[in-house]
């Protein structure tokens, strides 16, 4: 039993509340050993900021959304980075969950954009799954959304390399912009 990010998503944001509510019942029941849990929305004004409308840490480790592993996905998606990187744009935005798009998204980073798009809220669970077919029930089969799991160390990867690119993209940025503005 691997841990995993799984992201869900849904047609209308009801659902992504309803399956909110549902998962923490499976978790209730021993069907899913969750360690974070958050509603994720994406704005529809254009700024593609995300944000975490509700969250569920039954572990108590982070207390918060923001000093975990959701808050640190959610945080590279907000940075300069992902416009830097474009995944906000050209084919991603207004992406469908069918599979030539989903092939297009290298990254977690770019399954979230794709997947969880403008106006629409999403899952983003931290789990051990013994059987993923109780995630699956309720996530695809009741409410009709969709589903994606994650490698959990991958992910770790990727937020810590996205982290060291930021950082290094201010420090050359800030190294250029005093070179071009010496007196």
């Amino acid at each position: 039993m691997a841990k995993k990010v799984i992201v869900a998503n849904f047609e209308s944001n009801a659902e992504a509340y309803q399956a909110f509510s549902e998962v923490k019942q499976l978790f209730s029941k021993g069907q899913l050993k969750i360690e974070q849990m958050a509603v994720v929305k994406h704005s529809n004004d254009g700024d593609h900021k995300f944000s975490i409308e509700d969250f569920f840490d039954p572990t108590g480790s982070s207390g918060t959304s923001t000093g975990g592993m959701i808050g640190m996905l959610v945080g590279v998606l907000v940075s300069p980075l992902a416009i830097l990187l474009g995944w906000f744009g050209g084919s991603l935005i207004g992406a469908t969950k069918d599979a030539k798009e989903l092939s297009t998204a290298k990254n977690v980073f770019e399954y979230l954009v794709t997947q969880i798009s403008e106006g629409k809220t999403g899952l983003i669970i931290i789990a051990d799954e013994k059987d993923n077919r109780p995630l699956n029930e309720v996530v695809m089969q009741e409410l009709g959304g969709g589903i994606n799991r994650f490698d959990f160390e991958e992910v770790e990867e990727e937020i810590k390399s996205a982290n060291e690119v930021t950082t290094k993209t201010k420090e050359s940025s800030l190294k250029f912009w005093k070179e071009k503005h010496k007196e």
